[in-house]
């Protein structure tokens, strides 16, 4: 396939699992890590080992089954998380270690209550420890959308030359505009000598509503991976949804990337994420919400009609939405009205459908939305009435 791949890599299973109420346990993370490696996702963040005897347990078990996709377990830069991480990871086929510490002077000072040059120290000294236990280790620079760039560049390069093969970009906050993310990453692209020795990610939350937007800008900057999750969940208002970000990768085939993502199971997939978690999807959620294909205006019903590009940029199958939904409402036009009486057996001219059209407004004045129900009642009493009966 031409262009640049854009590996995926999916933290439902540790980031997304830190929404209130989403806490998943060993047999459904398993049975989530198994659809997700059929998904096409390339990195899958199992957990973090340290945080709890039954996440440790999680990523162990999750590693016995994952043949193909990187299994990665989170740490922070502290020598016994990477070493209990390099345990749970120790069956994976593919082990990564995920690894990192704060950045910003914010996280410096207020959090740590240290420098610049010791979080540096201990950055590449983390890196250095969990090269011990495995090849593929990933830096993470928390809080990297406010990290004065210049630092920022002198902790990739170290960490780099320390043995890391993926560093990891955080808008922690979802702070950044695209421009300022993708600004970013290309500093360090234009300013990291060794930058070419390591897959830069993306990893954005969506405070802002900025997440995709953001790694979007990220890959177009130089960036190499993005990390999301299904449905975009995530701490607080979530991160970067795996959906939205492989679909305009599809879509905008200029951009010159593309992903292993199966896309015609984005749907399937998203179900099963929000069942299993508990979280419902919001109807206008882009690609997966169940409005995501669905018209009830009557201009743009119109012309979905006559031609679906016209207001339809994905096909429905394309991402196992199973089809286009025509929902007729008072904003509804004569066409939707006419194309569905055809879809339930009946052959109306455009007069009877004129006639019909008054007694199908008065029913959706009176209901959100007229079901097929409602049109059969409609037709058999129109016939009828045709009829003298």
């Amino acid at each position: 396939m031409p262009g640049k791949k854009i590996n995926i890599f999916d933290t439902t299973l540790r980031d997304g699992e830190q929404v209130p109420g989403c806490k998943l346990n060993t047999k459904e993370k398993i049975e989530l890590a198994i659809v997700l490696e059929e998904l096409g996702v390339d990195i899958i963040e199992a957990g973090f080992p340290v945080s709890s005897p039954g996440d440790f347990n999680s990523v162990r078990e999750i590693t016995k089954v994952i043949k193909n996709a990187t299994v990665a377990g989170l740490s922070r830069a502290v020598q016994k998380d990477i070493e209990v991480a390099a345990d749970a990871l120790k069956y994976a086929a593919r082990p990564r270690i995920h690894t990192g510490i704060g950045t910003s002077d914010l996280h410096i000072k207020a959090k740590f209550n240290s420098t610049r040059e010791e979080i540096l120290q201990r950055a590449v000294q983390a890196v250095k420890w969990a090269k011990n236990f495995v090849d593929d280790v990933e830096f993470y620079a928390e809080d990297a959308g406010r990290t004065e760039n210049e630092y920022l560049a002198r902790v990739v390069e170290a960490v780099i030359a320390a043995g890391a093969t993926v560093v990891n970009i955080p808008d922690t906050t979802g702070y950044c505009l695209p421009f300022q993310y993708g600004d970013k990453i290309a500093y360090l692209v234009n300013n990291v000598p060794n930058i070419d020795k390591a897959t830069i990610s993306c990893h954005c939350h969506n405070d802002l509503g900025l997440a995709t937007a953001n790694s979007i800008a990220g890959v177009i900057a130089g960036a190499g991976q993005i990390e999301c999750t299904i449905n975009g969940l995530g701490e607080r208002a979530g991160n970067t949804s795996l959906e939205e970000v492989v679909m305009i990768i599809k879509q905008h085939h200029g951009l010159g990337f593309y992903t292993n993502i199966k896309t015609e199971m984005l749907n399937p997939v998203s179900r099963l994420v929000s069942d299993t978690m508990r979280m419902p999807v919001q109807p206008n959620k882009a690609i997966v919400g169940s409005n995501a294909f669905a018209h009830s205006s009557g201009i743009h019903q119109d012309g979905f009609l006559k031609e679906a590009l016209t207001y339809e940029i994905i096909n429905p199958e394309t991402v196992g939405a199973g089809g286009s939904k025509i929902v007729l409402t008072a904003r509804s036009g004569r066409s939707a009205l006419a194309h569905r009486f055809h879809k339930l057996g009946y052959q109306f001219t455009r007069n009877d459908v004129d006639t019909l059209y008054e007694k199908f407004l008065e029913v959706a004045d009176r209901k959100k939305e007229v079901e097929d129900e409602d049109l059969d009642i409609m037709a058999r009493q129109y016939k009828q009435e045709a009829i003298g009966v």
